[in-house]
């Protein structure tokens, strides 16, 4: 007889790491997938937003408010890959995973954190002034 807390002798907790991992490693595929020439302009487009989103350190709703802060980042992020993923051939994704795999176990770099907060502050400043009345 398992314990409550396993499913088939998998805790629940080795299950939600392991749908971690993916999520992660198939945000590190779109941001790949975003760069490649051979995908589609508008997956590019979506692949690009769902990565930076992802990879983002601001969310739609900050993670200090309790539940919804963290539901964004359990709805929002998982639905944009499986759409996108939709929008790439099934060929080019395997790629973009086998490379996110191989990118995955390489030191890290900081370059890509700083573009996304870049990106995010030029996004605030372009509605700021956009919503901002003319004097």
């Amino acid at each position: 007889m398992t314990a409550p807390t396993q499913v088939h002798g998998v805790t629940k907790l080795q299950r939600a790491k392991q749908w971690a991992r993916l999520i992660k490693r198939d945000v590190l595929a779109l941001w790949i997938a975003a760069r490649d020439p051979r995908v589609p302009w508008y997956a590019k487009a979506l692949a690009m937003a769902v990565a930076a989103y992802a990879l983002s350190p601001i969310d739609l709703i900050p993670d200090f408010i309790p539940v919804l802060g963290y539901l964004d980042d359990l709805v929002i992020v998982p639905l944009g890959i499986l759409l996108v993923v939709w929008l790439i051939p099934a060929i080019l994704m395997a790629e973009f995973r086998e490379q996110a795999v191989a990118v995955a176990t390489r030191p890290r770099s900081t370059t890509a954190a700083i573009v996304v907060v870049l990106v995010w502050i030029a996004a605030a400043f372009l509605i700021v002034w956009w919503l901002w009345p003319a004097a």
